[in-house]
């Protein structure tokens, strides 16, 4: 994990330094902070929060696909081959997703194909607010029964929620 860094400091960094500071908060997609650069200073951290929502609102359809396609499937191929960001790694882990019985791992990969199959992305969830058991009710309930626009939108708030609590880690501090 990135260690903790002030409000203060992010908003007197470079755009480099911004960007990598908070590259992590959104998986894979750098775009996102470093849109929101040019509104610095953020008079809090709540400000920041709805600046890096608001840019995945307004982004493109094919920019928030690949936000979701950037984020790993659960207890997929790259938990397998240990490539998982720092933050996914730990998130998966804290769920209970890394010592799978064989009937788990084989109900999650099917899940996982299923689920990408219907949808074109995988199948996204803040597991820290979750259960093991708990994750893969959702991923049945989910997988079985949303449409594509409404899924698409389930999964871009659990991307922010997952973007919340890693930004709430990073700043060491609630962030409304």
């Amino acid at each position: 994990m990135p260690s903790k860094i002030s409000l203060a400091q992010l908003n007197h960094q470079s755009p480099a330094e911004f960007a990598h500071h908070l590259g992590g908060i959104y998986e894979h997609s750098p775009w996102i902070p470093a849109g929101i650069c040019p509104q610095r200073p953020f008079a809090d951290a709540t400000r920041l929060r709805a600046a890096l929502r608001q840019s995945v609102s307004d982004a493109t359809r094919a920019q928030q696909l690949a936000l979701l396609l950037a984020h790993p499937e659960l207890a997929g191929k790259e938990a397998q081959a240990g490539s998982l960001t720092v933050h996914s790694s730990q998130e998966q882990q804290g769920a209970g997703l890394v010592n799978l019985s064989a009937a788990e791992q084989a109900e999650i990969a099917d899940l996982n194909r299923a689920y990408r199959k219907k949808f074109g992305f995988p199948f996204i969830i803040a597991v820290r607010h979750h259960t093991k058991s708990s994750i893969l009710s959702e991923f049945r309930r989910r997988a079985a029964g949303s449409d594509l626009d409404q899924e698409l939108q389930t999964c871009l708030e659990q991307v922010h929620e997952i973007a919340h609590l890693r930004l709430e880690a990073l700043l060491g501090a609630h962030v409304g």
